[in-house]
């Protein structure tokens, strides 16, 4: 008798590892956890377990940049680009090992371990990211593509010049690279945002809808945006008083452009879908990020306010109703009924904004309290993020297929 075996189908077999957004989105969340517990013990207790010649802010910076930002980055480019080109993106262990690159550059801060060795592994995992999100785009000629490639291309240049920084080689590296870094990941989630979240809204509300867009405003943020980023790295590097009020300027004249933007995105049923409003109000916190920027050269307020604006309010919520949408989409599970629970963590990471915007702005000799209040609450939100999500991610898709 011949006995047969069944080969259960390449979809029900590593699923963890047959597109970015698996293993990058739930090592971004578990990040984001683990990365600000660290940040909370360093901060607020006065923990020593970070690199001597590594100092706690600049560490913390630098991660929320490099480590969860990149991260997220990743998922999605890996993702997307396979839908962009048609095209596999980096699968199996390839992804794994890129990965892993990214977890060992997390960890070597911390190990007491030669600084040089954290700054190559990370300078690596980004050069391979880089090659990871050019090769398919370059197989298929979508020279269109071609932008995404290089803004991931700046931000390892721009993790190159901090690690310069560090490591003492030039004393201007650090801030220049932790400040283009993070406004390459601010110009990265304008860009897919302006891709994603009219997409999403026009399918999302339930009823025939158009999004307005207009040429005129997109080439006029993109333009304003590179000349403000100009200006406040040349006001960094060189001190100057005009640099400093010409990027304040050029911050401002991008609130009533986004404005626009995102008024031609409105439609009130937004308010009834979670994963829609929480895309729509972290994108109104990028516009008050720009507002902030302003003030802070014309009104003396604090700098770090527009800083924490764009990353908490901004970056950290519009990249977790992404991971939200994308990873339910991409499992085959229906992206118009997310789990109830999604509002909760979208409406605890608005109010850690508020925590730590507002309430230390506006209260700034409770200082210490805020970002205590701050921290838990990121921790919390997404702590409840993997708990929901992390099984999605490492479970095969529920329809069978692959992704």
């Amino acid at each position: 008798m011949i006995k047969l075996e069944i080969t259960p189908p390449v979809s029900q077999r590593h699923a963890f590892t047959h597109l970015g957004f698996r293993p990058f989105f739930l090592a971004a969340g578990l990040y984001a956890v683990v990365g600000m517990l660290l940040w909370t013990a360093l901060y607020s207790f006065n923990w020593q377990g970070l690199h001597s010649a590594y100092p706690s802010v600049t560490w913390h910076a630098h991660e929320m940049v490099f480590g969860y930002a990149a991260a997220v980055a990743a998922g999605f480019l890996l993702t997307a680009i396979k839908n962009w080109t048609g095209q596999q993106t980096l699968s199996g262990t390839p992804l794994l090992l890129l990965a892993g690159l990214w977890l060992a550059a997390r960890v070597l801060p911390f190990t007491g371990l030669p600084l040089v060795w954290t700054a190559v592994l990370d300078v690596v995992w980004l050069t391979g990211l880089l090659v990871a999100a050019a090769l398919p785009i370059i197989r298929a000629k979508q020279w269109n593509q071609a932008a995404i490639v290089g803004k991931v291309a700046l931000l390892l240049l721009a993790n190159t010049l901090f690690y310069l920084g560090l490591l003492g080689i030039w004393a201007q590296g650090m801030q220049l690279g932790l400040y283009a870094g993070f406004y390459v990941i601010v110009a990265l989630i304008l860009t897919m945002g302006r891709r994603v979240i009219p997409f999403f809204i026009e399918r999302g509300v339930g009823c025939p809808f158009t999004a307005q867009n207009h040429s005129w405003i997109d080439r006029a943020s993109l333009i304003f945006f590179l000349l403000f980023m100009l200006a406040d790295l040349l006001a960094m590097a060189s001190g100057h008083r005009g640099a400093a009020w010409a990027a304040a300027l050029l911050a401002l004249v991008q609130v009533p452009l986004h404005i626009l933007r995102l008024w031609g995105w409105y439609h009130p049923n937004i308010w009834q879908k979670p994963l829609l409003w929480v895309l729509y109000l972290a994108y109104g916190w990028l516009i008050a990020s720009f507002a902030l920027k302003f003030l802070s050269v014309a009104a003396g307020i604090s700098p770090f306010l527009a800083v924490h604006a764009f990353a908490y309010g901004g970056i950290a919520t519009l990249t977790v109703g992404m991971m939200a949408r994308v990873t339910l989409g991409h499992t085959g599970r229906n992206v118009a009924e997310p789990p109830s629970l999604v509002s909760v963590i979208f409406g605890l990471l608005l109010i850690g904004t508020l925590v730590r915007v507002v309430a230390a702005g506006l209260f700034p000799q409770f200082y210490a309290l805020w970002i205590l209040m701050a921290q838990f609450i990121w921790i919390v939100a997404f702590a409840l993020f993997v708990w929901l999500y992390a099984p999605m991610l490492i479970k095969p898709r529920v329809d069978g297929r692959y992704g």
